[in-house]
């Protein structure tokens, strides 16, 4: 795996869900000619409650319902609002449609567990495919696009706690320090300290929502007390830490 694994260092941090659902349910469609059962693509509508799908219910092979750390995941939230992969790249992505589809229809034993990790690779292969296409707009899509942006970014994801500087980041990037600066605003759409800070503040709330200690969570993203961390989640998101674990807590079914 390379070094900067420019979706892995996301995939730590939220947990992907895939669904089977009925048709009409789906934002994850397989579709394709329903007489021969012969996949042509995959339709992905990243917010699953927008999902505006105008593909024809009978040329519909497969449907999930997919979920990947919601609007809460940066790089989610990026995209756009429908993604399309076809089938007939030089890739094989037609064998894993073709593979998708023939779990589906055959309802054996374990099947509802092999689609789910299927579809789950699907995903992947869409958000990959994103990744190089790039992005038009300023965003974490684009700045992953960058051959040498994401591997600061990739940096920050993987070690959110450490005091990054923006000439440490210059360096991974391998890019002088006033170039860095100007081309992470330039796609990013924010200073690299900017997008560290809002990155610490997803993953905290993240982390807190799940039943961690504040204090431990302040450690874990660098902040120097529980206190620090309060002050910047509360201005970040008009909220105190613990105001948001009381609400968790009384959410869970174990309350």
């Amino acid at each position: 795996m390379s070094k900067f694994d420019r979706l892995s260092s996301l995939m730590r941090h939220f947990q992907m869900s895939v669904d089977m659902v009925s048709p009409g349910m789906g934002n994850l469609i397989v579709f394709g000619n329903p007489d021969t059962d012969d996949p042509s693509g995959v339709e992905f509508w990243p917010h699953p409650d927008t999902a505006r799908s105008t593909i024809p219910s009978e040329d519909r092979l497969h449907e999930a319902r997919a979920d990947w750390g919601g609007q809460s995941n940066p790089l989610i939230a990026a995209l756009s609002q429908r993604l399309v992969m076809t089938a007939d790249g030089s890739d094989n992505t037609a064998l894993l449609l073709q593979i998708v589809v023939a779990e589906a229809a055959g309802n054996c034993c374990g099947s509802g567990s092999a689609l789910n990790r299927l579809c789950e690779v699907l995903i992947i292969r869409l958000l990959r495919q994103q990744i190089e296409l790039g992005a038009t707009t300023p965003g974490l899509l684009a700045g992953l696009s960058h051959a040498r942006l994401s591997r600061a970014l990739v940096a920050m994801h993987d070690n959110p706690g450490r005091s990054w500087r923006n000439t440490e980041l210059a360096d991974i990037a391998g890019m002088s320090l006033s170039r860095f600066s100007e081309h992470f605003a330039n796609h990013v759409g924010e200073t690299p300290q900017s997008y560290l800070r809002r990155w610490r503040m997803i993953l905290a709330r993240q982390q807190i929502a799940s039943g961690d200690r504040i204090r431990t969570v302040a450690r874990r993203l660098g902040y120097s007390s529980s206190e620090a961390l309060s002050r910047a989640f509360n201005r970040h998101y008009g909220q105190c830490p613990v105001s948001l674990r009381k609400e968790s807590r009384q959410q869970s079914p174990l309350h």
